[in-house]
């Protein structure tokens, strides 16, 4: 199954890359901005999940520690809170700035940064980013909200949409559920 999904991968991954050249007037993404990695829930497929446990199987034993350390610190300050709302934290697989696990993560850290559009909810997603004058900001306007462009991308980059595209099930693979990162790591 992991093969499927790493043959998957690399065909999504070359789509993402024809993506971020076509919007790349408005994407600033380079090494060493962590933005999209810094505050979310981080959903995951458990495959994706699985794919990620062998990249952290995979670490250096000092990056290991260092992952294990922020994991631990992320269930203890999730319950603190008791439950109460979402909980949006730092990915526990950034280590100064950097994606420890970079070949491994999920489908969602492959997509941070693009802008689309959502025909189901019939809104422009766009980046977080986009608030500290970052991708598309020179073309929205905060006090509107209003985007100043019009060749958005149409293809819905959920991860629930993208898990069930025709890509996705040509590969055959069996996603299981989507949970928050936080919520797998809790598991094991």
């Amino acid at each position: 199954m992991l093969t499927r999904y790493e043959n998957f991968l690399k065909e999504f991954d070359a789509l993402m890359s024809d993506i971020f050249k076509q919007q790349s007037r408005y994407v600033k993404c380079k090494k060493g901005c962590s933005l999209c990695c810094e505050t979310g829930e981080y959903p995951f497929s458990q495959l994706e999940f699985t794919y990620l446990t062998k990249g952290f199987i995979n670490l250096p034993p000092d990056k290991k520690r260092i992952v294990q350390q922020n994991i631990k610190n992320l269930i203890e300050e999730k319950k603190s809170l008791k439950g109460e709302g979402r909980f949006e934290h730092q990915c526990p697989f950034l280590i100064d700035r950097e994606c420890s696990v970079y070949p491994y993560r999920g489908i969602v850290c492959r997509t941070f940064g693009i802008g689309y559009y959502d025909r189901e909810k019939d809104y422009v997603k766009l980046p977080e980013c986009v608030h500290y004058g970052l991708n598309y900001s020179e073309f929205y306007d905060k006090e509107s909200k209003t985007l100043t462009l019009d060749d958005v991308i149409n293809v819905n980059l959920r991860i629930d949409k993208l898990l069930s595209s025709k890509l996705a099930k040509s590969y055959n693979l069996e996603y299981g559920d989507i949970r928050p990162m936080l919520d797998w790591l809790e598991q094991k």
